[in-house]
């Protein structure tokens, strides 16, 4: 068996309000999830969504570490989102961890196969390969002009990481089909 299908993959997506986190160990097996909520000061939110980051490091030792990519053309990320996001990256670094970081547009073409789909259609998608972690959280889709349910912040996440693992495993299945061309 590939090592990716048996690496424990920890994905973090960065919001305001937070941040959501999903721990992936092989296919199928989602170790843990959810979403964390930091309200404090401007500087010590960013602080302290670190310190509850480096705990999850330190309790699920993950082999990598996954975050979308905040400089991805087109992409429009809050400075502090994207300080927070290079100092998780220097916290893994810290860590010896791998990390990756992943477009919005490469996680919605790798889960829906559609870069027009939705969050909400991810999220759907997601709740139905997960039923029994996450059918309860779906939460409806959002109005125009409503804010986005707190609940979406665990689907960012389980996409995040769902979508790294189906990359990588496309990446090694490339590899042993030319292995295989070349060698015969």
């Amino acid at each position: 068996m590939n090592q990716t299908s048996q690496s424990r993959i920890l994905s973090i997506a960065p919001t305001t309000r937070g941040f959501g986190y999903a721990v992936l160990e092989g296919e199928n097996s989602l170790v843990a999830y959810g979403g964390k909520t930091v309200t404090t000061k401007k500087r010590n939110k960013t602080n302290r969504s670190l310190a509850l980051i480096e705990k999850m490091i330190i309790q699920y030792r993950p082999d990598v570490l996954v975050l979308y990519d905040v400089r991805a053309k087109g992409i429009y990320r809050h400075p502090r989102i994207k300080e927070l996001h290079r100092l998780v990256v220097k916290l893994a670094k810290r860590h010896k961890l791998k990390t990756a970081a992943i477009s919005g547009g490469d996680v919605r073409r790798l889960l829906l196969g559609d870069l027009k789909g939705t969050k909400h259609g991810a999220a759907e998608l997601l709740a139905k390969r997960f039923p029994d972690e996450l059918a309860s959280r779906l939460p409806t889709m959002r109005k125009c002009g409503h804010n986005e349910d707190r609940r979406m912040d665990i689907f960012d996440a389980v996409g995040l990481v769902v979508a790294f693992r189906r990359k990588s495993v496309a990446r090694e299945t490339r590899r042993e089909i030319i292995s295989y061309l070349i060698l015969g």
